[in-house]
């Protein structure tokens, strides 16, 4: 495709060649979002912490000195468009591919061509790099370690779980996150003012607090939210004004962003878990609300909340792993809407309780133990005396019956080479069983000391 001059994003006068096979000029019929793409990546829009100068993004691309380039981020972040800058800023041929549509037979034709035109400094671009199997991956191999292409592959998917190790390892890995609403509005507000690529011609207007609430309706996604503005600007008359009106619809038809199993997921529940260890209960509520409102399984809710019973409770408030099982249990056979109310209870509950993982210190510890040192022979005493062959060699005979013994402490160890493996924490119920630990340990010092 042949290049052509192509007007500043928002209204520059200076032209600017686009890449060669890159986008040729805005057409009437395209979307907002794709007519507003920035053309250098100085004109795109936040991302700094990838894109301010210095950094090494805009570095490598000044020097048209990068290889392969993965960017992985959220809907809407802006991954094509700093991908089409790339390409245009370095004059290179710009080959764009989707993996939910592309093919082996493509991908081979498409490598092939660029092969046979190494001048053309291919940059091979694939969007949802993560919809392509292993094998579609190892295809692209060859081609990226000799240079014939220049893969910038992007993927809302991370990385680490669906880009195949060696493509991973041959590639600049950079993270995108979410437009700020004040970024998304500065995009409208400029959309509405540029008659050309944006939808000035139509003269409407919108007040700030209007355009703030709809890009925070996106969650961050600029594409959304450009597209969402046209839809909003093409249902009134020329002139016209967007209002608190218009928004409702949108307001109603909300989705928050959320994918089962993927990202979202993970993070989420993370956030969740981080937010009842750190006793933060509104944190707690508000990503348990967003993982309700986006569909997440409630059981998985609550087997979660069952394992922060034991992990991170303990025996700090010895009722959070009952409750916490109860709760499963609730949410099994009452369901959704109810169980939400449920699960808040033992949100709240795990959030708001003492805090000890002694239990997940001590396992941690025992495992230790055992992988590090020999396993230690069960002593004589405590072995089993069933059975009459047990008997006659007498297992189990030298026994100090617990119960027959003041607190149930014989002074009997139960290890060869006791080891010190659980250590109570100063927390809620623990407490009291640290000072009992301690009683426990002077008498059976003092039991010890009598037999000499």
């Amino acid at each position: 495709m042949p290049a052509t001059d192509q007007p500043d994003l928002f209204g520059g006068d200076e032209p600017v060649p686009a890449a060669a096979g890159g986008a040729a000029a805005p057409r009437a019929n395209q979307p907002l979002a794709a007519r507003l793409r920035p053309r250098r990546l100085s004109e795109v829009v936040g991302q700094e912490h990838i894109l301010k100068a210095g950094s090494l993004l805009p570095r490598l691309v000044a020097q048209n000195r990068f290889g392969s380039l993965l960017f992985y981020g959220p809907p809407g972040c802006g991954k094509t468009s700093i991908a089409e800058a790339i390409a245009h800023e370095t004059q290179s041929r710009f080959v764009r591919v989707n993996a939910v549509m592309s093919n082996v037979a493509e991908l081979r034709e498409i490598l092939a061509a660029a092969r046979r035109r190494p001048e053309a400094a291919t940059i091979l671009f694939i969007d949802e790099l993560h919809r392509f199997n292993k094998s579609q991956q190892d295809l692209l191999l060859p081609d990226v370690e000799e240079g014939t292409v220049r893969l910038i592959g992007a993927t809302t998917h991370n990385p680490g779980f669906y880009v195949n190790p060696p493509l991973l390892s041959r590639s600049h890995l950079f993270r995108l996150e979410p437009h700020t609403t004040a970024n998304i509005v500065g995009v409208m507000q400029r959309a509405l003012a540029d008659a050309e690529r944006g939808v000035g011609a139509r003269r409407v207007t919108a007040a700030d607090k209007i355009l703030a609430d709809l890009a925070v309706l996106c969650d961050g996604d600029l594409r959304r939210a450009l597209n969402s503005l046209e839809v909003l600007v093409l249902g009134l008359p020329e002139g016209g004004a967007i209002t608190e009106a218009e928004l409702e619809v949108f307001a109603r038809e909300r989705r928050i962003r959320y994918d089962a199993d993927e990202d979202e997921h993970y993070d989420t529940i993370s956030a969740f878990i981080k937010s009842c260890r750190g006793s933060d209960p509104d944190a707690a509520m508000y990503w348990l609300a967003k993982m309700l409102a986006g569909g997440e399984d409630p059981r998985f809710i609550a087997r979660r909340l069952v394992i922060l019973a034991s992990e991170d409770v303990g025996l700090a408030d010895p009722q959070a792993l009952p409750l916490t099982v109860a709760a499963h249990h609730a949410v099994d056979f009452v369901g959704l809407p109810e169980a939400e109310l449920t699960l808040a209870h033992a949100t709240l509950y795990i959030a708001t309780a003492p805090k000890s993982n002694s239990a997940t210190l001590a396992l941690g510890e025992a495992h230790r133990a055992l992988k590090e040192q020999p396993v230690q022979t069960i002593p004589a005493a405590l072995r089993s005396k069933s059975g009459q062959a047990n008997k006659r060699i007498g297992q189990g005979k030298d026994y100090a019956y617990s119960h027959e013994w003041p607190e149930n402490i014989s002074g009997q160890d139960y290890l060869e080479k006791p080891l010190a493996i659980y250590t109570p924490k100063a927390a809620g119920w623990e407490t009291k069983i640290a000072d009992r630990l301690a009683r426990w340990q002077a008498l059976k010092a003092e039991l010890k000391a009598r037999r000499g």
